[in-house]
C-alpha cells in the first residue's frame, strides 16, 4: 500500500513517516521541500499517482485570520480534487481537540472550514482531534506573557506527546476509514495555569504564571474543558513531568 504523508517533515510528520517506514508499505513524506506544495498545487498528482491513503499533518505558515484561512481552504481543494483524480481510498487529517468551539479564532475557523471539506469530499475519511502537544507549552507561554506575567484563560488541559500522536497516526494510517472524528489527549489533565508552571520551572523562567478570567486562547474564550476530550479513544502514556525532564535532543 502506498501511503503519501502531507506536512512529512515537519514535527508530526517526520516522526509518523519513521513509524511507518517499518510498516511494509511504501511511505511517501510529502512537503514544499520535497516538491509537493499543496497550496499551489505543484506536484500533487505526481505523488499522489497509485496512493491508497493520505495523512494530512500539515499546517499553515502563518497564523494571521486571512492567510491561515486561505491555506487551508486552497490547499485542501487541491488535495481533494487530486486525491478523487488518484482514486485516494483513505484521507487521514490531523486537527485540534474543540475546534468547533473555538469558531471566535481565525485559526479554528479555518481548521472548521478543512474538516468541512474533507467530510463533504466523498472520499472515505479519518479526522484526529488531537490535544495540544507538550510541545505547544513554550508557544503557549510567550503568547500569554505580557509586562512580565503569564496570563492564562481559567480552563483545562491535557495535553499529549507529539510522538504519542504519531504512534496513533501511524495506527490509523493502516486502518479503514471510520469516516467520523476521533478524539486523542494525552494521560494527564491539568488547569492550564498548572501545566505551564511546570514548564516554567523545568525551563528555568521567573515570570509569574497566573489565571486570568479574561484571557482568550488563540483569540477564543474558553469554557472549563474546550481544550480537553470528550470522549477519547486513546490516552497517550507519555506523561508531561517525564517528558520535560528528558534533554530536548533525547527526547
Amino acid at each position: 500500500m502506498k501511503i503519501v504523508v502531507i506536512g512529512g517533515t515537519g514535527l508530526i510528520g517526520s516522526q509518523l513517516v519513521a513509524l511507518l517506514q517499518d510498516t511494509g508499505h511504501e511511505i511517501i513524506a510529502a512537503s514544499p521541500n520535497k516538491g509537493v506544495n499543496t497550496l499551489t498545487g505543484e506536484g500533487l498528482s505526481e505523488v499522489l499517482q497509485g496512493a491508497q491513503v493520505v495523512v494530512d499533518v500539515s499546517n499553515s505558515p502563518s497564523f494571521e485570520d486571512t492567510a491561515v484561512m486561505n491555506f487551508f481552504k486552497t490547499a485542501n481543494e487541491n488535495l481533494m480534487a487530486a486525491e478523487k483524480a488518484a482514486g485516494v481510498q483513505h484521507h487521514i487529517a490531523l486537527s485540534v481537540v474543540g475546534t468547533q468551539k473555538l469558531q471566535a479564532s481565525g485559526y479554528f475557523r479555518a481548521k472548521q472550514v478543512q474538516e468541512d471539506m474533507i467530510k463533504a469530499s466523498g472520499i472515505p475519511y479519518t479526522i484526529v482531534h488531537a490535544t495540544q502537544f507538550y510541545e505547544f507549552a513554550g508557544g503557549i507561554f510567550q503568547m500569554s506573557l505580557a509586562d512580565g506575567v503569564v496570563r492564562l484563560p481559567d480552563a483545562n488541559i491535557q495535553p499529549i506527546a507529539s510522538k504519542d500522536v504519531a504512534a496513533f497516526m501511524a495506527q490509523t494510517a493502516v486502518s479503514k476509514p471510520v469516516n467520523t472524528i476521533l478524539e486523542i489527549g494525552g494521560p494527564e489533565k491539568f488547569d492550564m495555569r498548572a501545566w505551564i508552571s511546570q514548564y516554567a520551572q523545568a525551563t528555568r523562567k521567573n515570570n509569574e504564571v497566573k489565571t486570568d478570567a479574561k484571557a482568550l486562547y488563540s483569540g477564543a474564550p474558553l469554557d472549563t474543558d474546550t481544550l480537553a476530550p470528550e470522549k477519547a479513544v486513546y490516552l497517550g502514556p507519555t506523561k508531561y513531568s517525564e517528558w520535560i525532564a528528558v534533554p530536548e535532543n533525547q527526547r
